[in-house]
């Protein structure tokens, strides 16, 4: 059953304040809030993410670099330069809207077809009216093709999403939104960000043990763009870098679907 917002804050609260319980996270600076309606969001989950928790600035306002870099490294373990390529295509897209070509908001990767594309897993097509905002038809779609709302608690096997699951259902995904979208954009930029979106949540959700991105986490970093601490998400001892992201992508890519 899906907690609450007041039950997850209370969880969250006496959790914090349990010793050792989350390792080296400052809770009192990364305690999950979800963004208010000034603040700045993108299209992109991992990014809200890491901005609900304040590891990026909670506003999602004038981000630079260096910012983006930390705030990988602990949210997530990421390298901190693993990522650059992906904060150096906005600065190159001319996408900032701060008044410093070198920082961003948030919100300044809505523009359709330079980061963001049709066919996202969470939001709906540019043409369709809102191509930032959390989709929950959307999603629902392809979560039921993710078994998120399945997973057995007594079958080891059916508690994680796989690379092949993940991969199939992206192409359905995007399937379903072209024949919806009669405006459906295919361009470069949707046919190599699609399975790399894919890609990149399996690695930044990903269980080293299970070789496999857990369920409860998937949906907490979909659904309510939240560290899932509560179902047991700590980030990893080993550090994610762009090796294993090339590796789920040419993963993801090899799938036949």
């Amino acid at each position: 059953m899906k907690l609450s917002l007041f039950a997850q804050s209370a969880l969250l609260t006496v959790a914090a304040a349990l010793p050792g319980r989350w390792h080296d996270h400052d809770h009192e600076r990364h305690e999950w809030r979800p963004a208010g309606p000034n603040d700045s969001r993108s299209p992109c989950p991992g990014l809200n993410v890491m901005a609900n928790h304040g590891y990026l600035p909670r506003s999602g306002r004038d981000i630079d670099l260096a910012t983006f870099r930390n705030a990988i490294a602990g949210a997530y373990n990421y390298a901190p330069k693993s990522l650059d390529f992906a904060f150096q295509k906005a600065i190159d897209l001319k996408l900032s809207t701060t008044g410093n070509a070198s920082t961003i908001h948030l919100s300044d990767l809505n523009v359709h077809d330079a980061i963001e594309f049709d066919g996202s897993l969470s939001r709906s097509d540019y043409n369709l009216g809102d191509n930032h905002s959390f989709d929950p038809e959307v999603w629902g779609g392809v979560a039921e093709s993710l078994g998120l709302y399945d997973a057995a608690p007594d079958n080891e096997d059916d508690l994680y999403v796989t690379i092949e699951v993940a991969a199939k259902a992206r192409a359905k995904r995007v399937a379903e939104a072209m024949a919806l979208n009669p405006r459906f954009n295919a361009s470069e930029n949707q046919m190599m960000g699609s399975p790399g979106t894919t890609a990149l949540y399996l690695t930044t959700m990903w269980d080293y043990d299970a070789g496999a991105a857990p369920k409860a986490w998937v949906r907490a970093f979909f659904e309510e763009e939240r560290l899932p601490f509560l179902e047991g998400y700590r980030a990893p001892k080993t550090q994610k870098d762009a090796n294993l992201l090339g590796a789920i992508s040419k993963a993801v890519l090899a799938v036949k679907v």
